[in-house]
């Protein structure tokens, strides 16, 4: 046992100071993985149990004008790295098709580094996204998805920053970065209030937006499976993986949210025909489904299973319309749901 753990630190170490980038090293954060992996697990437990115990008893806070300051802060600060990102290689000679790491002190390969260590680094800055959710017990945002989206991104950059800074990969950070600058651009305007909603008509899109970089992401990453490419493939499937496992995740969301969406403009609808029957005269101002209510006349409908009576009679459900036995006045009936 002894002599497998002496092999396994041995290869950790070989890994650690051999196969990595040796430029980036001494840069905060990049000695050991520990750090970081330490950070994100602190992250999930903080996120999923710890923080919702502490707001337990605790009024939501109100931080309208925090958030609007952090989001335009996280504007800025997604648009700078994105610029970098260009300017570093990809809006020059950068390749789409292939692009090896240039590992030399060339001041535009150390700028390329330097510009993803910082995106290392925003990774961190996001973990603020979830704490404001929390403090404004806004528990139904911090769902798996999200959780899982925010906690493993980190490590994953981690990893491509310690042995990769650089070369093919980093454009899906770049792409990450633009996102991330409509994404941040949307929260700052919906902070501002309600009466700036008008200007940000096109939410909807938004989880469309980000499948779509999903589906770039490792469309540009899996085309090397069918190249020769002096890329590390180990990163080059890692990053592509993270693109397919998040288009699936974002993608179930987008169904679920959908399907919330129509229910509820069905409710909404259902409602809107009854009101419109009660105010034009109808005998019926309202039909509960669960327990009862009452009518115009002050008579009283109950429900017994799926059946409906009243004083008695029972009532017939057709087709969605209430039908009363005896005096043939009709109407539609809202369900829940």
């Amino acid at each position: 046992m002894a002599f497998i753990f002496s092999e396994m630190y041995d290869w950790y170490r070989d890994l650690m100071d051999n196969k990595s980038d040796p430029r980036v090293a001494d840069w905060p954060m990049m000695s050991s993985p520990v750090p970081t992996l330490a950070l994100c697990i602190f992250y999930a437990y903080f996120s999923k149990s710890l923080a919702p115990k502490l707001m337990e008893k605790r009024k939501p806070m109100d931080l309208r004008n925090f958030l609007v300051v952090y989001n335009l802060f996280q504007t800025i600060f997604s648009t700078w790295i994105f610029y970098e990102y260009l300017q570093s290689g990809w809006w020059g000679h950068y390749s789409f098709r292939c692009q090896p790491v240039d590992y030399s002190n060339n001041p535009l390969a150390l700028r390329m580094a330097r510009t993803c260590w910082w995106y290392y680094i925003s990774k961190f800055t996001e973990f603020f996204d979830t704490l404001f959710f929390i403090l404004r017990k806004k528990y139904q945002h911090v769902s798996t998805l999200h959780v899982i989206h925010h906690g493993c991104m980190p490590f994953s950059v981690w990893m491509g920053m310690k042995f990769a800074p650089g070369g093919h990969s980093t454009f899906f950070a770049m792409l990450n970065s633009f996102v991330h600058i409509v994404m941040y651009f949307y929260y700052m305007v919906a902070a501002l209030g309600p009466k700036y909603q008008k200007y940000i008509w096109w939410k909807k899109y938004l989880t469309a937006f980000q499948m779509v970089q999903f589906v770039a992401i490792f469309t540009h990453q899996f085309q090397l499976l069918f190249t020769n490419c002096d890329y590390p493939k180990g990163f080059m499937v890692w990053i592509g993986l993270h693109g397919v496992m998040f288009l699936f995740l974002f993608s179930d969301f987008y169904k679920q949210a959908y399907s919330k969406r129509r229910e509820a403009a069905a409710a909404r609808k259902r409602q809107a025909e009854m009101d419109a029957l009660a105010s034009s005269g109808g005998q019926y101002d309202a039909v509960a489904v669960n327990g009862s209510a009452k009518s115009a006349n002050g008579k009283l409908l109950q429900q017994n299973g799926h059946h409906l009576y009243q004083n008695g009679k029972e009532l017939l459900l057709t087709n969605g319309d209430l039908v009363n036995n005896n005096q043939g006045a009709c109407m539609p009936i809202l369900e829940d749901g």
